[in-house]
Protein backbone atom coordinates (compact mmCIF):
# COMPACT_ATOMS: atom_id res chain seq x y z
CA UNK A 1 0.00 0.00 0.00
CA UNK A 2 2.75 2.37 1.14
CA UNK A 3 4.84 1.58 -2.46
CA UNK A 4 1.54 2.15 -4.36
CA UNK A 5 0.96 5.41 -2.69
CA UNK A 6 4.26 6.11 -3.13
CA UNK A 7 4.20 5.42 -7.01
CA UNK A 8 0.94 7.71 -7.15
CA UNK A 9 2.19 10.78 -5.71
CA UNK A 10 5.71 10.28 -7.99
CA UNK A 11 3.03 10.04 -10.72
CA UNK A 12 1.07 13.16 -9.88
CA UNK A 13 4.46 15.35 -8.85
CA UNK A 14 5.62 14.20 -12.76
CA UNK A 15 2.34 15.26 -14.39
CA UNK A 16 2.23 18.42 -12.48
CA UNK A 17 6.02 19.65 -13.25
CA UNK A 18 5.37 18.60 -16.92
CA UNK A 19 2.61 21.32 -17.20
CA UNK A 20 3.54 23.20 -14.31
CA UNK A 21 7.64 23.24 -14.44
CA UNK A 22 7.76 26.58 -12.51
CA UNK A 23 6.60 24.27 -9.43
CA UNK A 24 9.85 21.99 -9.40
CA UNK A 25 11.61 24.86 -7.84
CA UNK A 26 12.05 25.24 -3.94
CA UNK A 27 11.82 29.13 -3.69
CA UNK A 28 9.31 29.48 -6.36
CA UNK A 29 6.90 27.14 -4.40
CA UNK A 30 7.29 29.27 -1.14
CA UNK A 31 7.45 32.65 -3.08
CA UNK A 32 3.88 31.20 -4.42
CA UNK A 33 2.22 30.14 -1.33
CA UNK A 34 3.38 32.84 1.08
CA UNK A 35 2.38 35.58 -1.21
CA UNK A 36 -1.24 33.68 -1.97
CA UNK A 37 -2.85 34.05 1.55
CA UNK A 38 -0.83 37.69 1.92
CA UNK A 39 -2.01 39.59 -1.36
CA UNK A 40 -5.90 37.88 -0.63
CA UNK A 41 -5.71 40.01 2.04
CA UNK A 42 -4.48 43.03 0.23
CA UNK A 43 -6.65 42.77 -2.58
CA UNK A 44 -9.46 42.43 0.41
CA UNK A 45 -8.60 45.75 1.34
CA UNK A 46 -7.57 47.41 -1.80
CA UNK A 47 -10.71 46.25 -4.36
CA UNK A 48 -13.23 46.32 -1.78
CA UNK A 49 -12.96 47.32 2.09
CA UNK A 50 -11.26 51.02 1.10
CA UNK A 51 -13.66 51.81 -1.84
CA UNK A 52 -16.82 50.62 0.12
CA UNK A 53 -15.66 52.58 3.36
CA UNK A 54 -15.62 55.67 1.43
CA UNK A 55 -18.51 55.57 -0.37
CA UNK A 56 -20.42 54.49 3.14
CA UNK A 57 -18.64 57.50 4.28
CA UNK A 58 -19.01 59.74 1.68
CA UNK A 59 -21.72 58.87 -0.74
CA UNK A 60 -20.12 60.35 -3.23
CA UNK A 61 -18.88 59.35 -6.84
CA UNK A 62 -16.14 62.04 -7.16
CA UNK A 63 -14.88 61.50 -3.63
CA UNK A 64 -14.65 57.50 -4.31
CA UNK A 65 -12.36 58.69 -7.70
CA UNK A 66 -10.60 61.85 -5.74
CA UNK A 67 -9.43 58.36 -2.96
CA UNK A 68 -8.65 56.09 -5.71
CA UNK A 69 -6.36 58.60 -6.74
CA UNK A 70 -4.50 60.03 -3.57
CA UNK A 71 -4.14 55.88 -3.09
CA UNK A 72 -2.04 55.21 -6.41
CA UNK A 73 -0.78 58.81 -6.92
CA UNK A 74 2.35 58.09 -4.87
CA UNK A 75 2.80 54.62 -6.63
CA UNK A 76 2.76 56.72 -9.65
CA UNK A 77 5.87 58.56 -8.38
CA UNK A 78 7.71 55.82 -6.33
CA UNK A 79 7.80 52.88 -9.01
CA UNK A 80 10.74 54.52 -11.15
CA UNK A 81 12.80 54.27 -8.49
CA UNK A 82 11.73 51.08 -7.04
CA UNK A 83 13.15 49.04 -10.28
CA UNK A 84 16.32 51.20 -9.58
CA UNK A 85 16.61 49.51 -5.70
CA UNK A 86 15.47 46.28 -8.02
CA UNK A 87 18.27 46.13 -10.02
CA UNK A 88 21.06 47.10 -7.26
CA UNK A 89 19.59 45.82 -3.67
CA UNK A 90 18.46 41.97 -2.57
CA UNK A 91 15.23 41.84 -3.80
CA UNK A 92 13.89 39.32 -1.39
CA UNK A 93 14.56 42.32 1.06
CA UNK A 94 12.95 44.98 -0.15
CA UNK A 95 9.52 42.21 -0.26
CA UNK A 96 10.84 41.97 3.47
CA UNK A 97 10.49 45.69 3.66
CA UNK A 98 7.11 46.06 2.15
CA UNK A 99 5.76 43.05 4.27
CA UNK A 100 6.85 44.49 7.61
CA UNK A 101 5.23 48.17 6.61
CA UNK A 102 2.69 47.37 5.10
CA UNK A 103 1.42 44.89 8.02
CA UNK A 104 2.12 48.26 10.41
CA UNK A 105 -0.56 50.15 8.01
CA UNK A 106 -3.06 47.35 7.72
CA UNK A 107 -2.53 47.27 11.81
CA UNK A 108 -3.63 50.77 12.03
CA UNK A 109 -6.85 51.16 10.04
CA UNK A 110 -7.35 47.36 12.28
CA UNK A 111 -7.69 49.50 15.23
CA UNK A 112 -8.92 53.04 14.20
CA UNK A 113 -11.80 51.00 12.70
CA UNK A 114 -11.90 48.39 16.00
CA UNK A 115 -12.48 51.77 17.96
CA UNK A 116 -14.97 53.80 15.42
CA UNK A 117 -12.18 56.62 14.93
CA UNK A 118 -11.54 56.35 11.28
CA UNK A 119 -12.75 59.00 9.35
CA UNK A 120 -12.41 60.09 5.56
CA UNK A 121 -9.38 62.11 5.97
CA UNK A 122 -7.66 59.36 7.66
CA UNK A 123 -8.74 56.91 5.40
CA UNK A 124 -7.13 58.87 2.55
CA UNK A 125 -3.99 59.09 4.65
CA UNK A 126 -3.07 55.20 5.04
CA UNK A 127 -4.47 54.89 1.72
CA UNK A 128 -1.73 57.07 0.12
CA UNK A 129 0.19 55.09 2.87
CA UNK A 130 -0.36 51.90 1.02
CA UNK A 131 0.02 53.78 -2.34
CA UNK A 132 3.80 54.33 -1.42
CA UNK A 133 3.98 50.76 -0.56
CA UNK A 134 2.58 49.45 -3.87
CA UNK A 135 4.91 51.99 -5.71
CA UNK A 136 7.81 49.69 -3.47
CA UNK A 137 6.32 46.40 -4.25
CA UNK A 138 5.50 45.87 -7.75
CA UNK A 139 8.75 46.22 -9.85
CA UNK A 140 10.38 43.97 -7.19
CA UNK A 141 7.68 41.29 -7.12
CA UNK A 142 7.78 41.10 -11.02
CA UNK A 143 11.84 40.32 -11.35
CA UNK A 144 12.13 38.25 -7.91
CA UNK A 145 9.75 35.56 -9.82
CA UNK A 146 12.43 34.84 -12.43
CA UNK A 147 15.09 34.61 -9.56
CA UNK A 148 13.37 32.00 -7.55
CA UNK A 149 13.69 29.68 -10.81
CA UNK A 150 16.60 28.44 -11.80
CA UNK A 151 16.17 27.40 -15.44
CA UNK A 152 15.19 30.44 -17.58
CA UNK A 153 13.23 27.73 -19.97
CA UNK A 154 10.59 27.93 -16.57
CA UNK A 155 10.62 31.57 -16.98
CA UNK A 156 7.65 31.74 -18.79
CA UNK A 157 5.62 29.27 -16.52
CA UNK A 158 6.61 31.47 -13.78
CA UNK A 159 5.47 34.36 -14.45
CA UNK A 160 2.15 32.85 -15.73
CA UNK A 161 1.82 31.47 -12.18
CA UNK A 162 2.69 34.45 -10.66
CA UNK A 163 -0.66 35.68 -12.42
CA UNK A 164 -2.46 32.94 -11.42
CA UNK A 165 -1.37 33.44 -7.48
CA UNK A 166 -2.55 37.43 -8.01
CA UNK A 167 -6.04 36.20 -9.85
CA UNK A 168 -6.84 34.13 -7.23
CA UNK A 169 -5.93 36.30 -4.49
CA UNK A 170 -8.27 38.90 -6.55
CA UNK A 171 -11.18 36.21 -6.09
CA UNK A 172 -10.44 35.00 -2.60
CA UNK A 173 -10.12 38.50 -1.53
CA UNK A 174 -12.77 40.39 -2.39
CA UNK A 175 -15.31 37.22 -1.93
CA UNK A 176 -14.28 36.83 1.60
CA UNK A 177 -14.02 40.76 2.35
CA UNK A 178 -18.10 40.71 0.94
CA UNK A 179 -18.74 38.10 3.42
CA UNK A 180 -17.28 39.62 6.33
CA UNK A 181 -18.77 43.24 5.67
CA UNK A 182 -22.04 41.10 5.53
CA UNK A 183 -21.43 39.57 8.88
CA UNK A 184 -19.39 41.01 11.12
CA UNK A 185 -18.31 44.53 9.77
CA UNK A 186 -15.66 46.11 7.67
CA UNK A 187 -13.51 46.03 11.11
CA UNK A 188 -12.76 42.55 10.52
CA UNK A 189 -11.28 42.78 6.57
CA UNK A 190 -8.84 44.73 8.33
CA UNK A 191 -7.94 42.49 10.59
CA UNK A 192 -8.09 39.81 7.97
CA UNK A 193 -5.60 41.56 6.34
CA UNK A 194 -3.34 42.50 9.22
CA UNK A 195 -3.16 38.45 10.19
CA UNK A 196 -2.51 37.26 6.48
CA UNK A 197 1.08 39.63 6.16
CA UNK A 198 2.67 36.63 8.78
CA UNK A 199 2.83 33.88 6.37
CA UNK A 200 4.34 36.05 3.65
CA UNK A 201 6.92 37.21 6.07
CA UNK A 202 7.99 33.60 7.15
CA UNK A 203 8.06 32.35 3.49
CA UNK A 204 10.37 35.04 2.67
CA UNK A 205 12.71 34.33 5.66
CA UNK A 206 12.78 30.73 4.34
CA UNK A 207 13.72 30.94 0.61
CA UNK A 208 17.34 30.42 -0.19
CA UNK A 209 18.39 32.78 -3.00
CA UNK A 210 21.65 32.78 -4.90
CA UNK A 211 23.78 36.20 -3.48
CA UNK A 212 23.77 39.02 -5.41
CA UNK A 213 26.19 41.51 -5.63
CA UNK A 214 24.94 44.79 -4.46
CA UNK A 215 25.47 48.06 -5.75
CA UNK A 216 24.96 51.17 -3.73
CA UNK A 217 23.73 54.41 -5.07
CA UNK A 218 26.21 57.28 -4.75
CA UNK A 219 23.95 60.20 -5.19
CA UNK A 220 21.19 62.00 -7.38
CA UNK A 221 23.27 62.55 -9.96
CA UNK A 222 23.93 58.50 -10.44
CA UNK A 223 20.26 57.82 -9.67
CA UNK A 224 18.70 59.81 -12.48
CA UNK A 225 21.25 58.71 -14.57
CA UNK A 226 20.44 55.09 -13.98
CA UNK A 227 16.71 56.08 -14.41
CA UNK A 228 17.24 57.76 -17.63
CA UNK A 229 19.43 54.79 -19.10
CA UNK A 230 16.58 52.86 -18.28
CA UNK A 231 13.92 55.10 -19.94
CA UNK A 232 16.51 55.11 -22.79
CA UNK A 233 16.64 51.53 -23.61
CA UNK A 234 12.64 51.45 -23.48
CA UNK A 235 11.99 54.02 -25.86
CA UNK A 236 14.51 52.54 -28.43
CA UNK A 237 13.50 49.09 -27.61
CA UNK A 238 10.07 49.01 -30.15
CA UNK A 239 8.17 46.09 -28.61
CA UNK A 240 8.54 47.05 -25.46
CA UNK A 241 7.67 50.29 -26.47
CA UNK A 242 4.28 49.73 -27.88
CA UNK A 243 3.45 47.41 -25.55
CA UNK A 244 3.90 49.74 -22.57
CA UNK A 245 1.85 51.97 -24.02
CA UNK A 246 -0.93 49.51 -24.50
CA UNK A 247 -0.55 48.83 -21.08
CA UNK A 248 -0.25 52.63 -19.93
CA UNK A 249 -4.00 53.06 -22.04
CA UNK A 250 -5.68 50.15 -20.45
CA UNK A 251 -4.61 51.48 -17.09
CA UNK A 252 -5.99 54.79 -17.88
CA UNK A 253 -9.23 53.61 -18.88
CA UNK A 254 -9.68 49.63 -19.17
CA UNK A 255 -9.59 49.59 -15.17
CA UNK A 256 -12.55 52.45 -14.88
CA UNK A 257 -15.08 49.84 -14.07
CA UNK A 258 -13.24 49.21 -10.62
CA UNK A 259 -13.03 52.99 -9.84
CA UNK A 260 -17.02 53.17 -10.56
CA UNK A 261 -17.79 49.83 -8.59
CA UNK A 262 -19.60 51.03 -5.44
CA UNK A 263 -21.60 53.23 -7.81
CA UNK A 264 -22.70 50.33 -9.84
CA UNK A 265 -23.21 48.08 -6.91
CA UNK A 266 -25.31 50.48 -4.82
CA UNK A 267 -27.00 53.13 -6.88
CA UNK A 268 -27.46 51.17 -10.87
CA UNK A 269 -27.82 47.60 -9.52
CA UNK A 270 -29.10 48.49 -6.10
CA UNK A 271 -27.43 46.27 -4.07
CA UNK A 272 -25.06 46.11 -1.31
CA UNK A 273 -21.53 45.08 0.03
CA UNK A 274 -22.53 41.55 -0.54
CA UNK A 275 -23.45 42.52 -4.38
CA UNK A 276 -20.38 44.67 -4.79
CA UNK A 277 -18.50 41.75 -3.57
CA UNK A 278 -19.75 39.63 -6.41
CA UNK A 279 -19.32 42.03 -8.87
CA UNK A 280 -15.40 42.57 -7.71
CA UNK A 281 -14.84 38.70 -7.33
CA UNK A 282 -16.64 37.96 -11.11
CA UNK A 283 -13.31 39.41 -13.21
CA UNK A 284 -10.39 38.12 -10.91
CA UNK A 285 -12.58 34.18 -11.99
CA UNK A 286 -12.50 35.14 -15.68
CA UNK A 287 -8.81 36.13 -14.88
CA UNK A 288 -7.70 32.76 -13.31
CA UNK A 289 -9.31 31.28 -16.33
CA UNK A 290 -6.84 33.34 -19.02
CA UNK A 291 -3.90 32.47 -16.35
CA UNK A 292 -4.43 28.56 -16.28
CA UNK A 293 -4.30 29.09 -19.94
CA UNK A 294 -1.25 30.96 -20.55
CA UNK A 295 0.25 28.87 -17.35
CA UNK A 296 0.28 25.72 -19.73
CA UNK A 297 1.20 27.62 -23.01
CA UNK A 298 5.26 27.42 -24.09
CA UNK A 299 6.77 30.44 -26.01
CA UNK A 300 5.69 34.01 -26.65
CA UNK A 301 5.48 33.83 -30.70
CA UNK A 302 1.55 34.81 -31.15
CA UNK A 303 1.14 36.77 -27.87
CA UNK A 304 1.10 40.00 -29.20
CA UNK A 305 -1.67 39.03 -31.90
CA UNK A 306 -3.54 37.70 -28.90
CA UNK A 307 -2.61 41.58 -26.84
CA UNK A 308 -5.15 42.96 -29.52
CA UNK A 309 -7.94 40.59 -29.77
CA UNK A 310 -7.96 41.00 -25.80
CA UNK A 311 -8.41 44.70 -25.90
CA UNK A 312 -10.83 45.01 -28.78
CA UNK A 313 -13.50 42.66 -26.38
CA UNK A 314 -12.04 44.17 -23.16
CA UNK A 315 -13.47 47.66 -24.92
CA UNK A 316 -16.22 45.70 -25.97
CA UNK A 317 -17.30 44.04 -22.40
CA UNK A 318 -17.19 47.59 -21.12
CA UNK A 319 -20.02 49.16 -22.72
CA UNK A 320 -21.44 46.32 -22.21
CA UNK A 321 -21.76 46.13 -18.63
CA UNK A 322 -22.21 49.75 -18.31
CA UNK A 323 -25.52 49.05 -20.16
CA UNK A 324 -26.63 45.58 -18.06
CA UNK A 325 -28.98 46.50 -15.52
CA UNK A 326 -29.22 43.16 -13.98
CA UNK A 327 -26.47 41.90 -11.39
CA UNK A 328 -25.94 37.94 -12.85
CA UNK A 329 -25.31 39.69 -16.56
CA UNK A 330 -22.97 42.42 -14.64
CA UNK A 331 -21.34 39.40 -13.08
CA UNK A 332 -21.31 37.35 -16.40
CA UNK A 333 -19.71 40.55 -18.18
CA UNK A 334 -17.44 41.23 -16.11
CA UNK A 335 -15.72 37.80 -16.16
CA UNK A 336 -15.18 38.29 -19.59
CA UNK A 337 -13.34 41.77 -19.00
CA UNK A 338 -11.24 40.17 -16.38
CA UNK A 339 -10.37 37.21 -18.33
CA UNK A 340 -9.42 39.68 -21.54
CA UNK A 341 -7.37 42.36 -19.28
CA UNK A 342 -5.42 39.46 -17.77
CA UNK A 343 -4.50 38.07 -21.54
CA UNK A 344 -3.31 41.12 -22.54
CA UNK A 345 -1.27 41.95 -19.07
CA UNK A 346 0.57 38.88 -18.46
CA UNK A 347 0.97 37.87 -21.93
CA UNK A 348 2.63 41.70 -22.28
CA UNK A 349 4.55 40.71 -19.22
CA UNK A 350 5.66 37.57 -20.57
CA UNK A 351 7.09 39.37 -23.75
CA UNK A 352 8.92 42.23 -21.64
CA UNK A 353 10.67 39.71 -19.13
CA UNK A 354 11.62 37.39 -21.98
CA UNK A 355 13.37 40.02 -24.32
CA UNK A 356 14.56 42.43 -22.15
CA UNK A 357 18.70 42.23 -20.42
CA UNK A 358 19.29 40.88 -17.08
CA UNK A 359 21.02 44.27 -16.01
CA UNK A 360 18.06 46.28 -16.80
CA UNK A 361 14.98 43.97 -16.17
CA UNK A 362 14.31 46.10 -12.40
CA UNK A 363 14.27 49.45 -14.31
CA UNK A 364 12.18 47.69 -17.23
CA UNK A 365 9.77 46.25 -15.03
CA UNK A 366 9.08 49.79 -12.84
CA UNK A 367 8.11 50.93 -16.60
CA UNK A 368 6.04 48.06 -16.92
CA UNK A 369 4.07 48.79 -13.63
CA UNK A 370 4.26 52.93 -14.00
CA UNK A 371 2.44 51.86 -16.98
CA UNK A 372 0.01 49.29 -15.80
CA UNK A 373 -1.17 51.27 -12.21
CA UNK A 374 0.63 54.29 -12.47
CA UNK A 375 -2.04 55.84 -14.72
CA UNK A 376 -4.47 54.28 -12.69
CA UNK A 377 -4.96 57.63 -10.28
CA UNK A 378 -5.64 59.77 -13.66
CA UNK A 379 -8.07 56.89 -14.67
CA UNK A 380 -9.71 56.35 -11.43
CA UNK A 381 -9.76 60.65 -11.18
CA UNK A 382 -11.28 60.37 -14.81
CA UNK A 383 -14.05 58.16 -14.24
CA UNK A 384 -15.02 59.50 -11.02
CA UNK A 385 -15.01 63.05 -13.03
CA UNK A 386 -17.16 61.80 -16.07
CA UNK A 387 -19.64 59.81 -13.80
CA UNK A 388 -20.00 62.87 -11.67
CA UNK A 389 -20.74 65.23 -15.01
CA UNK A 390 -22.60 62.47 -17.70
CA UNK A 391 -23.22 59.33 -15.08
CA UNK A 392 -21.28 56.24 -14.38
CA UNK A 393 -22.81 53.69 -17.85
CA UNK A 394 -21.71 57.35 -20.33
CA UNK A 395 -18.38 57.46 -18.26
CA UNK A 396 -17.76 53.47 -18.99
CA UNK A 397 -18.90 53.70 -22.71
CA UNK A 398 -16.37 56.54 -23.32
CA UNK A 399 -13.59 54.42 -21.53
CA UNK A 400 -14.61 51.43 -23.57
CA UNK A 401 -14.61 53.38 -27.08
CA UNK A 402 -10.93 54.78 -26.23
CA UNK A 403 -9.87 50.85 -25.31
CA UNK A 404 -10.52 49.92 -28.38
CA UNK A 405 -9.49 52.58 -30.68
CA UNK A 406 -6.24 51.72 -28.99
CA UNK A 407 -6.11 48.04 -29.72
CA UNK A 408 -6.30 49.41 -33.51
CA UNK A 409 -3.38 51.53 -33.29
CA UNK A 410 -1.31 48.91 -31.18
CA UNK A 411 -2.74 46.22 -34.67
CA UNK A 412 -0.92 48.78 -36.56
CA UNK A 413 2.49 48.17 -35.06
CA UNK A 414 2.33 44.25 -34.86
CA UNK A 415 4.37 43.17 -38.03
CA UNK A 416 7.69 44.96 -36.52
CA UNK A 417 6.87 43.84 -32.63
CA UNK A 418 6.55 40.11 -34.52
CA UNK A 419 9.56 40.56 -36.22
CA UNK A 420 11.08 41.22 -32.93
CA UNK A 421 9.84 38.20 -30.90
CA UNK A 422 10.55 35.71 -33.91
CA UNK A 423 14.37 37.02 -33.99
Amino acid sequence: MKIWHRQLGESISNITYHYLPALRWRNFRLFFGGQLLSMSGTFMTQQLTIPWLVYDLTKSPWLLGVAGFVQFLPTLLLIPFSGILSDRWSRRDLLMVVQILGISVSLALTILTFTNWITFPILLVLSAFNGLLKGLDMPVRHTIVTETVDDRADWGNAIALNSVMLSSSLVVGPAMGGILIATLGVKYCFLYDTLSYIPAIFTLLAMRLPARQMQALTGISDTLQKLGDGFEYVWKFLPIRVILLMLALHGLVGMSHVALMPVFAAKILNGNATTMAHLSTSAPIGSLFACLYLSVRRGIVGLERLIVVAQVLIGMSLIFFSLSRQVWLSIIILVFVGCFSILSITSSNMIIQTLVTEDKRGRVMSFYALAMVGTTPFGNLLAGTLADNFGATNALIVCGSLIILGAFWFSAQLPAVSRWIAR
